[in-house]
């Protein structure tokens, strides 16, 4: 019952998030079972380009990603792919230059930023010994990670990316003179969001039994 339990909780997680996460678990078990190397994950750009290796490990921010399409998202499927599309070009340009090669977690921070910024009012606690406004988290998470002896160029990559799409998609867009930047590719709409109603769309009046259509019409 209990497994029944999860895997219908599972299937009834958003699509996005549900293939995220469990692209997330099952690299996470490959590498613990010793199926595969990390360093056949981590990014490296000669290995990309000149033996065609997908990379990219990234760790779960299902949370957060599961807010944002339940959420802000909620209908717009193919809207939320873009986002991730957006984030991982930018991010994995923006590790060339300073020579990142572990992006995931800069995923997971791009993903909690956009979150708190369209969440500005909510209150949150960390470990019961802070309270603060949403918008703070990607900051307090930083802070956190500097005090456990990490780098924070990893935060901070997922910081900017996660500011430059919400400046292009909330911000800009409103600002006089602003107009919306991203546009979401038609392919993904036609992919992931079901067809629009047509307006002009009227359907036929039900035929009754036995009533020949062509005496409808006369």
């Amino acid at each position: 019952m209990a497994q029944r339990g999860l895997a219908a909780e599972f299937w009834q997680v958003p699509a996005v998030t549900r293939a995220y996460t469990a692209a997330c678990v099952l690299t996470t078990a490959a590498v613990q079972l010793e199926l595969i190397s990390p360093f056949q994950l981590y990014f490296n750009p000669d290995l990309i380009f000149r033996k065609f290796q997908v990379t990219g490990q990234a760790p779960p921010g299902y949370r957060y990603c599961r807010m944002l399409e339940e959420g802000s998202f909620r209908g717009r499927t193919a809207d939320f792919v873009f986002m991730f599309l957006f984030g991982g070009v930018l991010m994995t340009l923006f590790g060339l230059l300073a020579s990142l090669f572990f992006l995931g977690q800069a995923f997971t921070i791009m993903l909690v930023y956009v979150w708190s910024r369209r969440n500005p009012d909510l209150r949150m606690n960390f470990f019961g010994l802070l309270n603060f406004q949403a918008p703070f988290l990607p900051w307090v998470l930083m802070a956190f990670s500097l005090l456990l002896g990490n780098s924070v160029l990893v935060d901070l990559l997922g910081i900017a990316v996660g500011h430059i799409y919400y400046f292009l998609e909330d911000v800009f867009p409103n600002q006089p003179g602003g107009k919306k930047l991203l546009l979401t590719p038609s392919f993904l709409k036609l992919i992931f969001d079901a067809p629009e109603d047509d307006p002009n769309y009227r359907p036929l009046p039900e035929e009754q039994p036995g009533m020949d259509p062509m005496d409808r019409q006369q």
